[in-house]
């Protein structure tokens, strides 16, 4: 998900930043996100060789913070002689590593949340390739998820953490009360939206206050009603938003907006509407709204605020077939990069890449690892189980196009793709307008 998306865990202080910075280049002091340990039986002699310090600014605060400390603490238990230093950057990593790098001053590694910063950081040159790696990233990930990674034949990044965005969560009691089933396919998707209208309950819940679920929902259609080919030219403004494929998709996402009864709050209600607050109408008793057309991280957003069970009180459904289109998943994550290589950097990149990563980090819940070797068991309940293996083990697999796109045109709220799709849900019709909107300013962004 974009950095913005982020906010949705928490900032940090502005003040905070300079001493960031300052600690960027720095891996050898110590504090609370500091983790060494000399325990653990898988201790080999050879690990125990491997010594030095490693310095990390990553985008995963609050919880995701815990949960990465974790991850960091079993990566020690076999290499207790290398000291990991967390400096967690949130919302402002992007600026945080700019500032490092403009001041010579690095971090080891970094976690990042858009591929666009990895390749324009590898294109300055700024980072170090991890081929070194290929073999073990090669046996745990899918091609589409290596592919992503590799720039100019050379593997760059890797996919740690990831979110399947191909899910609709719906409420259970809602879908008993209407006589449906969860649908396959987006013509019974569409009228399964109509009979649960009918019994009282409006069918969708947007956050289009936020804009960027708008552009989620746009992917999904697109991908299986155009294909993973044209996918793939659209991220990279190789065929332009006027394209017919465009708005063929636009042409089926209006159909969910152009009852504005069958949504909560109205399509004005909606566009006043944030994400978790969409959340909020599908998990509560009784629902104010049956579906919403989100991730796989839905469930953490109401964590502790819903009294509905999962299984019994929500549950989900993929993302319906659009013309037959096979299983694919539209995901989000986070990348592992490097800036500074050594042989400490070497094994933690290893070890990120690594099946016993992935099992520790998926355990807390909330979270889907691309790994492909994460056992199933390794998930603390059903439903998460179910989404998270479809991530790891999907045939086709596209990263979340507006994260791609230029930050201007895919990722800030008010403007590009995120304003024009929120314009489109208050006039539906305008399929050939919307096309248009979307083109100028892709156009726009890419030339700069």
């Amino acid at each position: 998900m974009t950095t913005q998306r982020r906010g949705l865990i928490m900032g940090l202080a502005v003040a905070a930043l300079a001493a960031l910075v300052a600690l960027a280049g720095c891996g050898s002091s110590s504090n609370s996100s500091s983790s060494t340990s000399s325990s653990g039986s898988k201790t080999t002699a050879a690990n125990s060789n491997v010594k030095g310090n490693i310095s990390i600014v990553g985008i995963w605060v609050a919880q995701e913070q815990k949960n990465f400390m974790r991850v960091v603490a079993a990566f020690n238990k076999q290499y207790p002689n290398v000291k990991v230093k967390y400096n967690p950057a949130g919302d402002n990593t992007p600026t945080v590593l700019s500032t490092a790098l403009a001041g010579g001053r690095p971090p080891d590694l970094a976690s990042v949340g858009q591929p666009g910063l990895v390749k324009q950081f590898q294109k300055q040159g700024k980072l170090k390739d991890l081929d070194f790696a290929r073999n073990e990233i090669s046996a745990n990930f899918s091609p589409d998820v290596v592919k992503l990674g590799t720039i100019g034949g050379k593997i760059y990044n890797i996919l740690p953490k990831g979110a399947n965005k191909s899910t609709v969560w719906y409420n259970v009691a809602a879908f008993k009360n209407a006589g449906v089933t969860p649908p396959k396919t987006w013509d019974d998707f569409l009228k399964a939206a109509q009979t649960i209208k009918a019994s009282g309950t409006p069918a969708y819940a947007f956050g289009g206050g936020d804009e960027w679920p708008l552009t989620d929902v746009f992917e999904n259609i697109y991908i299986r009603q155009a294909g993973a080919q044209k996918y793939d030219q659209l991220s990279t403004h190789a065929i332009k938003w006027t394209d017919p494929s465009v708005k063929a998709a636009l042409t089926q996402m209006g159909k969910l907006f152009s009852d504005s009864s069958n949504i909560a709050g109205g399509v004005s209600g909606s566009l006043q509407m944030d994400f978790p607050t969409s959340v909020s109408q599908v998990f509560v008793n009784p629902p104010k709204a049956a579906m919403t057309i989100e991730g796989d991280f839905v469930p953490g957003v109401v964590a502790g605020k819903t009294q509905l069970k999962p299984g019994s009180g929500y549950n989900v459904f993929d993302f319906p077939s659009v013309n037959g289109s096979k299983p694919t998943v539209v995901g989000g994550g986070d990348s592992l990069i490097m800036f500074k290589d050594s042989p400490a950097s070497e094994a933690f990149v290893k070890f990120m890449a690594s099946p016993t990563a992935g099992k520790v980090w998926v355990a807390q819940g909330g979270v889907s690892s691309p790994n492909k070797n994460v056992p199933p068991s390794a998930y603390p309940d059903p439903i998460t189980r179910a989404t998270a293996t479809k991530l790891a083990k999907a045939s086709t697999f596209r990263f979340d196009m507006s994260d791609l796109a230029p930050a201007s045109f895919g990722g800030t709220p008010g403007q590009g793709e995120w304003k024009i799709l929120a314009d489109f849900m208050k006039n539906p019709n305008n399929v050939d307008g919307t096309a248009s909107a979307l083109e100028a300013a892709a156009a726009k962004a890419f030339k700069s």
